[in-house]
């Protein structure tokens, strides 16, 4: 397991990984790359517990995913499957686990202090912490993709599935953008990734 481990985590990260797995009685799947999400936690109808990671991410967010889905797990087994998937005791049961990896051993300097702040208080997915997402970013292969924020007013992009939009105003957090078939507007995160077609 630890040779598998060393392919997609940074290598002083395997050693306590893989005390974390043990200790939990995890079962890990490494899968290919799903649109909707990096990872997710089931406990199974014969009550073991499996977490999937896609095998695209790159180590520093497949370690942070990972870490996330255990705590899942952790704060499940702790505080009663009643709980908020996302409230305060996974937050905190989150921030706890990923403390001891958040060091220079790990992770490059310049993402520990991007890190550091987003621990402070965990979101429910690293993509909707637009810094954090655009910082783990530059350490992904180039895929000649965009961001939203990127994107001028008014440029026409592709998303994922293949609708087009053009990029409105700001509200707020997110980008009003109108689906160039329906007329619909949608929101979008200004760290989501699409293809610019038109400026």
């Amino acid at each position: 397991m630890d040779r598998i481990l060393e392919k997609y985590l940074p290598s002083h990260a395997v050693p306590p990984v893989l005390l974390l797995i043990k200790k939990n009685n995890v079962h890990l799947k490494i899968v290919n790359e799903r649109k909707t999400r990096h990872g997710d936690y089931r406990r199974m109808p014969d009550g073991s517990q499996q977490i999937t990671v896609n095998a695209n991410l790159n180590k520093y967010r497949f370690l942070i995913t990972l870490v996330h889905e255990i705590a899942h797990l952790v704060a499940f087994e702790k505080f009663g499957r009643t709980i908020k998937p996302h409230g305060a005791e996974w937050k905190h049961t989150f921030r706890n686990l990923m403390l001891p990896f958040i060091r220079p051993e790990i992770f490059p300097n310049q993402l520990l202090p991007v890190i550091a702040a987003h621990f402070r208080n965990p979101r429910a997915s690293s993509d909707t912490d637009a810094r954090l997402s655009v910082a783990l970013k530059s350490y992904d292969p180039d895929n000649g993709k965009n961001y939203v924020f990127e994107i001028p007013h008014g440029g026409i992009f592709r998303i994922y599935n293949g609708k087009v939009f053009k990029k409105g105003p700001k509200k707020i957090k997110r980008y009003e953008c109108l689906e160039v078939d329906s007329g619909r507007i949608y929101l979008f995160q200004p760290n989501a990734e699409v293809e610019l077609i038109k400026t």
